[in-house]
């Protein structure tokens, strides 16, 4: 089973809406060209990308919420990656990028406008789990464009450090 880039976002100047880009080359440490304002809770090699399934965007759409592509600060937006696959430590492949689950991406009032009456909670896996975001750690740096395959890697552990 596997899914499809639909979307690449970055900001340049921290923060939220990320702006749609056609290619993000991932390091370690995250996406090149995009910047995050609070460190103590975004970014770092644990939380390198954080990615969202187009599902999740839409079924909050259809709940009324004025949520788009970017707007909660997701660098890759992914189609067709059933949500009830991907938990902490899973390993998912993004092009040429090989990345591991790490926790989900807990919201904050920073990303209110893309919901009705500031309901951001609304992505929070605590409270409606598998509708979240999500952050992992990559293995395998690489570039990530607009189309590329994405796979998860069920059972799949890497050798030695990357």
């Amino acid at each position: 089973m596997g899914g499809t880039v639909l979307g690449l976002h970055v900001n340049p100047n921290g923060g939220v809406p990320k702006h749609p880009v056609a290619s993000l080359d991932i390091t370690s440490e995250g996406c090149e060209g995009d910047r995050q304002n609070d460190l103590k809770h975004h970014g770092g090699p644990n939380r390198a990308i954080c990615f969202m399934q187009s599902e999740v965007l839409d079924l909050l759409r259809q709940q009324g919420h004025p949520i788009s592509p970017g707007s909660t600060g997701e660098n890759i937006l992914i189609v067709g990656l059933p949500t009830h696959e991907i938990n902490i430590g899973t390993f998912i492949t993004i092009g040429q990028v090989l990345a591991e689950v790490t926790g989900d991406a807990p919201p904050c009032k920073t990303i209110r406008a893309s919901f009705s009456q500031g309901d951001f909670k609304s992505l929070s896996h605590k409270i409606t789990p598998k509708q979240t975001r999500w952050y992992a750690r990559v293995h395998v740096e690489g570039r990530i464009q607009l189309g590329d395959k994405v796979s998860i890697l069920n059972g799949f552990e890497p050798t030695g450090n990357r």
